[in-house]
């Protein structure tokens, strides 16, 4: 398809329905994602190493307890802005306190623990200032960022009032090394 025909037939207005027939239907792995204000992102599928880290963070919450059903991949989250609106954001990672009911569509945020974010080059920008913000907003309380460095530092932020504190930054090794307990309460 091309630029002209995709300018031509995108609607005045998105809505959170259609990022999900667009998700749906891309052939080349973008997540379509979008801000509560209406701002429309497009993020390329995620590389191997990104992958890895997400699977290595599954793993140590797996081997510690939390179930499958508790722990999701690249899952949309319907997050309702400060002013009003929604978007749709799609972590890399979703941890839930319990497993949430499956529905079609966009996630709600109740009862999600924690989200992280892997950092790629492509989504610095946003995973580091325009989710925490969306994030908080929506009531999430913890949020972690994994830098592709070579410590894959984590950054873990917790909620306090309505934005993000950063409690701990280390190497992804690290983290892996304590127990889930220790930083999810």
């Amino acid at each position: 398809m091309s630029v002209e025909a995709i300018a031509r037939h995108m609607p005045a207005v998105l809505t959170l329905d259609d990022l999900s027939v667009m998700n749906e239907l891309d052939t080349y792995g973008h997540r379509y994602e979008m801000s509560p204000e209406g701002a429309l992102s497009v993020v390329p599928s995620p590389e191997f190493v990104h992958a890895q880290i997400i699977n290595d963070v599954i793993g140590w919450l797996l081997a510690a307890g939390w179930t499958l059903k508790q722990v999701y991949q690249a899952v949309g989250l319907r997050i309702s802005g400060r002013a009003g609106g929604a978007g749709g954001r799609i972590p890399d990672l979703i941890v839930w306190n319990r497993p949430p009911v499956p529905r079609a569509g966009w996630m709600p945020v109740t009862d999600v623990a924690l989200v992280v974010e892997v950092i790629s080059p492509s989504s610095k920008a946003t995973d580091k200032s325009v989710k925490p913000d969306e994030y908080a907003g929506a009531g999430i309380p913890r949020y972690w960022t994994v830098d592709c460095d070579p410590a894959n530092t984590v950054t873990m932020y917790e909620l306090a009032g309505d934005t993000y504190k950063t409690c701990l930054t280390m190497p992804l090794a690290w983290v892996l090394n304590t127990k889930p307990s220790d930083h999810l309460g």
